[in-house]
């Protein structure tokens, strides 16, 4: 039982737009769930593989020094060029966004006004094993080796626009610092927000990571991505079904002043804990599967078109 709601710390029902407060993954100075958090590295970590893959999650490389002379070019041209330098090294997807001061968590500050979000595909065959145990770690392992590749990647791009002579900081996952990661990926075009509270994407469906790199390089924003997975999930009901601790609502919810899917964060961590990780929705979202991902884009093109047809007579 939590001491204290992480769903009050988190917002639910408030009407009034703010930052989000730190939460699970912050310092456990800043958040009540430290305990939780502690026993939650320490059971993953004992799933066979997991502890060498968020090691290497946690091992930090080092930040160069921003170049002295600063290359100039075109917001299209570095666009380009960071897409490319990102995919060549371990990014299966880039999108750019405009900084928006609500992504900031509390009590940190971010002065770059831009940021990029890459995506982590997981391997399906392995992420469907969640959840794991101390006697198969397949799933938790494949948790930990998507977050490594996050925190190369985005460290490798860093120091990429940092030798152009540009500011860039990284912020890799698991571990959550100043950037909520979520809200840049969906307005960079990375996808959209399912019902399970992580993000769906055309690509991957709900099998990836994230991890951002903010900078003050030129850069050209990309474009929402809209394909129907928010209005899916409002008739769906694998992932509130197949939710071990019912955390998942079959309705969006009020949160810091916006409606969406929200789970409930009181019921899926003490779970999550005790699982040691879980990632149950994500591996049976239908989204995610994909045999069916395919056919889910295009009945959902169809249907997108004959209402664009439908408003337009």
């Amino acid at each position: 039982m939590l001491r204290v709601s992480g769903n009050k710390i988190n917002g639910l029902g408030e009407r009034t737009p703010r930052r989000a407060s730190p939460f699970f993954w912050h310092p456990p100075e800043l958040h009540p769930f430290g305990d939780l958090q502690v026993a939650a590295r320490t059971q993953s970590r004992n799933c066979p593989g997991a502890a060498e893959q968020f090691r290497a999650a946690y091992t930090y490389p080092d930040l160069i020094p921003v170049a002295a002379e600063r290359r100039f070019g075109t917001a299209e041209v570095f666009g380009a060029e960071a897409r490319a330098f990102a995919l060549s090294n371990e990014a299966d997807e880039f999108g750019i966004a405009e900084m928006n001061p609500l992504w900031v968590f509390e009590g940190y500050e971010i002065h770059e006004p831009r940021v990029i979000v890459l995506a982590f595909a997981h391997d399906y065959e392995e992420l469907r094993q969640v959840p794991s145990d101390e006697s198969n770690g397949a799933g938790v392992t494949e948790v930990g080796r998507q977050y490594a590749r996050g925190t190369r990647a985005s460290y490798a791009l860093a120091n990429w626009i940092r030798a152009q002579g540009y500011q860039a900081q990284p912020y890799p996952g698991p571990a959550a610092s100043a950037l909520l990661l979520i809200p840049p990926a969906i307005s960079a075009g990375l996808g959209e927000l399912g019902k399970h509270g992580s993000m769906i994407s055309r690509h991957f469906g709900s099998g990836f990571r994230l991890a951002g790199v903010t900078t003050d390089m030129p850069l050209i924003p990309t474009t929402p991505d809209r394909f129907g997975a928010d209005e899916f999930c409002t008739h769906c009901q694998v992932c509130t079904k197949a939710c071990p601790p019912g955390a998942i609502s079959n309705l969006k919810q009020v949160v810091r002043g916006a409606e969406r899917w929200y789970v409930d964060f009181d019921k899926c961590i003490p779970y999550f804990v005790e699982a040691a990780s879980c990632a149950i929705c994500l591996a049976v979202c239908p989204w995610t599967r994909p045999p069916v991902r395919p056919n889910l884009l295009a009945k959902m093109a169809r249907r997108i078109s004959e209402r664009s047809e439908q408003g337009e007579n």
